[in-house]
C-alpha cells in the first residue's frame, strides 16, 4: 500500500481541491438530488470560488492528503462550532469536511486526516468537537464512532431546495 502524506494547503491547490471535492460529493451523494439543486450546491460550496473564500477565512484550516504525490483527500476544520446552540463545551470546534477521492475509502486516508484533525483540536484547546453527517451514511457513522463521536441531535442539511436528514455527532475532549 502506498504511503499517505499530509500537508498544508496553499492557494495553488484550490483548483485540484475543488475538482476532488466536487467529484467525491457527486460520487457519494449526487444520486440524492435534482441536478439543479446539486449544481447550485457545487457552485456555491465546492467551486474554486467557494473553496477560496473558505481558505481565506482564518477560522477554517485545511489539510491535504496525498498518495504517491497525487491529491487523495482533504480535511477542513472550523474553530467555531456548526451548532453553537447545541454545544456542550466552552470551546467547541467543528470537523467541517473530511473527503477522500472516489475509491479512496478503506486506504487509511480518512484515518490519517482524522488523526490530524483531532491533534489540531487538542492543540487549540477544544473541549468538544461537532460534526454533521448524513443520516443514511452508515459507513461514516461507524468511522466517527471509532473516534469516540456519538449522535447528539437530529439536524438538517440543505442542498438547493432539498433538505437532508442529518445527525449532529459530537465528542467531548479532556
Amino acid at each position: 500500500m502506498s504511503q499517505v502524506t499530509l500537508r498544508a494547503m496553499t492557494v495553488a491547490d484550490i483548483p485540484a481541491l475543488s475538482q476532488l471535492a466536487r467529484a467525491a460529493f457527486v460520487d457519494k451523494f449526487g444520486h440524492l438530488y435534482a441536478q439543479s439543486d446539486l449544481d447550485a450546491f457545487l457552485d456555491a460550496v465546492l467551486s474554486e470560488h467557494g473553496i477560496a473564500a473558505d481558505f481565506a477565512d482564518p477560522g477554517q484550516i485545511y489539510c491535504l492528503a496525498e498518495v504517491d504525490g497525487a491529491l487523495a483527500g482533504f480535511c477542513k476544520i472550523g474553530l467555531k462550532p456548526c451548532r453553537a446552540d447545541l454545544a456542550r463545551g466552552t470551546n467547541t470546534m467543528e470537523l467541517k469536511q473530511l473527503y477522500t477521492a472516489a475509491g479512496g475509502t478503506g486506504r487509511g486516508i480518512g484515518a490519517k486526516l482524522m488523526d490530524w484533525a483531532m491533534d489540531q483540536f487538542a492543540a487549540r484547546g477544544a473541549d468538544e468537537v461537532q460534526l454533521s453527517v448524513y443520516a443514511e451514511n452508515f459507513g461514516a457513522h461507524r468511522f466517527y464512532e471509532r473516534y469516540g463521536f456519538a449522535k447528539v441531535a437530529d439536524i438538517t442539511f440543505t442542498v438547493g431546495s432539498h433538505v437532508d436528514p442529518e445527525f449532529l455527532f459530537a465528542r467531548r475532549l479532556p
